[in-house]
């Protein structure tokens, strides 16, 4: 009886090891491509980013880096495929659905936004009936920014005192239309969130639905973006998340930002809330057919060039909902930006989809030389991380 017992428990200890993973295994070295991601995520760190978070997909596999912390309290680290505000990416999503609109032949680029919205877009020189879907969708408008009227004294002070405060679409756009156009509709480009609080309301004209109720129906439950949603007012990100750090003034204290300014963070401009996963699974989306059909993702991918000062790296240019920005080792990628209070979301995939990138970055600096220095880090990032081969 001892000597069966013996066998019996040596064999189920032979069983129960060989289903351990092999300590050589999970003490593999890093790869070239991991040791790269994490540098620069360490670069982007170290020229002041309070926290760092970095996912990168590709056919090979999928790449992630943290540095920095999450809390600088705490000190606990970046969570891993933490919540993220994703800004202006939300436009991306808004663009794809009026796309599918116009496949749908309910809406058409060329309409006019006078046509669909009579009388919204008036005075002061402003004419809806000069401005097309195709002009708001990229930033061909020359529409004023309402962000400079929700937020015309910049400071901390002004952050605690407005960022509850909700507007209405119409109350943004009747804000923005009280300053003269920059420039004819169709003539030149800048960038203006007016154009895509108006792109939703147009969805919303269209369709009878809120933008938000589209943008679940036509991509997050396709897709199966668990983790994506459209929060609207609703003021606080789902745990894990990193905090956002915004520094007001050259020098000043560290703000904690995690809670949006819901003037300009409310909107199909720039309210919706995801992952790094969910956020490159979307923009793969984009590329591999699964959102447009080609006559719909070619008019997304037709492109107007970005001034030099547009704020973007050289060489850039818009389409709709989307721009193309060149790599270094040739070719380029498609993706949009994203950018509030404290933090700075970019999402990048290459033309032929194999590549998928998102960074978040969560602080902001107000001194002008260490922004600098913290963009370039960032768009060192991106650039290397799609051109390594791995």
């Amino acid at each position: 009886m001892i000597s069966r017992r013996s066998r019996l428990s040596a064999a189920v200890l032979a069983l129960t090891l060989s289903s351990l993973p092999l300590a050589s295994a999970s003490a593999a070295p890093p790869s070239a491509g991991e040791r790269s991601l994490q540098h620069d995520a360490d670069a982007l760190r170290d020229a002041g980013v309070t926290g760092v978070a970095v996912r990168l997909e590709t056919p090979h596999g999928t790449v992630t880096a943290r540095s920095g912390v999450a809390d600088l309290a705490t000190r606990r680290p970046v969570p891993k495929d933490g919540y993220l505000r994703l800004g202006s990416t939300t436009k991306t999503f808004v663009a794809t659905v009026m796309l599918q609109l116009v496949g749908e032949q309910r809406i058409s680029l060329d309409r006019t936004v006078e046509q669909v919205l009579p009388g919204v877009v008036s005075g002061a020189g402003n004419d809806g009936r000069s401005l097309t879907v195709r002009d708001l969708l990229q930033h061909t408008s020359g529409l004023s920014d309402y962000i400079y009227d929700v937020f015309p004294d910049p400071g901390a002070r002004t952050y605690f005192a407005e960022r509850w405060r909700a507007y209405e679409p119409e109350e943004l756009v009747a804000l923005a239309v009280r300053h003269e156009p920059a420039f004819p509709a169709g003539t030149r480009w800048a960038y203006s969130n007016t154009n895509y609080v108006l792109a939703g309301m147009i969805i919303e004209r269209v369709t009878g639905r809120p933008w938000e109720e589209e943008v679940r129906r036509r991509i997050l439950r396709p897709l199966g973006l668990k983790h994506t949603d459209t929060p609207g007012t609703r003021p606080y990100l789902p745990y894990p998340h990193t905090t956002d750090y915004q520094q007001f003034t050259a020098g000043g204290p560290m703000i904690d930002t995690t809670i949006p300014y819901r003037p300009f963070d409310s909107g199909a401009d720039g309210s919706m809330t995801g992952t790094a996963r969910d956020l490159n699974r979307f923009y793969t989306a984009l590329t591999d057919g699964s959102l447009l059909k080609p006559a719909e993702s070619a008019a997304m991918r037709a492109t107007v060039p970005v001034p030099h000062d547009g704020g973007h790296p050289a060489g850039t240019e818009d389409g709709l909902g989307l721009f193309l920005t060149p790599l270094s080792c040739g070719g380029g990628y498609l993706g949009h930006g994203g950018s509030g209070f404290g933090y700075v979301v970019r999402a990048a995939v290459t033309t032929d989809g194999r590549r998928a990138l998102t960074v978040s970055a969560h602080s902001r600096s107000a001194d002008p030389q260490a922004a600098a220095r913290q963009e370039d880090a960032l768009r060192d990032l991106v650039d290397h991380a799609l051109c390594r081969t791995m």
